[in-house]
């Protein structure tokens, strides 16, 4: 999928949608934003991610769409055999994010999705790549899967969410890399 249209952004929190969406829109793609984290715990954390989300949508005219009520559980069940193993449990929850970000795209009518996770220097790129063209597979051509590297753009984004005092957030979001977080041996 090349050039401009519509395209779902499934996006992780405001600040990680900052360089995505401007660099989509410069591309002459008219962006909505799709938010659905399951893997975001606690409850108040992922209440915190869609109100910056929302605060950043509401500066620049993004529209935010939601994967429903919040259900922490979805992850949970994916990853909870394997919380021990990062890039397993990561493949899990981007199997689980973006597959619902396909079926969202799908049943709203737009031709192609990508995701604010490609954005990230800290995500399993291209574990986040696959997982996204293994979702649109699984539409039978009726989405696609836009490949973005938005890695360069990633200090851009962090400067510009910090200017618009946009909370930003210590860890991805999951209970595993919470714990991990406290885990690692500080240097």
């Amino acid at each position: 999928m090349e050039g401009p249209g519509r395209i779902l952004l499934h996006t992780c929190c405001g600040p990680c949608a900052v360089h995505p969406h401007r660099a989509l829109v410069g591309e002459g793609f008219t962006v909505t934003a799709f938010f659905y984290n399951p893997n975001i715990q606690p409850s108040r954390e992922h209440r915190r991610r869609l109100d910056a989300l929302r605060d950043f949508a509401g500066r620049v005219g993004l529209e935010v769409v939601t994967g429903g009520d919040y259900h922490p559980e979805e992850h949970l069940r994916a990853t909870l055999d394997i919380r021990g193993d990062r890039a397993r449990r990561c493949r899990a929850c981007y199997d689980l994010r973006l597959g619902a970000a396909a079926e969202e795209a799908s049943r709203r009518g737009f031709p192609a999705f990508t995701t604010t996770l490609l954005v990230s220097p800290y995500q399993l790129h291209d574990e986040v790549r696959r997982a996204g063209e293994a979702a649109a597979a699984r539409t039978d051509g009726r989405v696609a899967f836009l490949y973005r590297d938005f890695r360069p753009g990633w200090k851009e984004g962090v400067a510009a969410s910090r200017e618009m005092g946009l909370y930003r957030q210590a860890y991805c979001g999951c209970l595993w890399s919470e714990v991990e977080r406290y885990e690692r041996p500080r240097s």
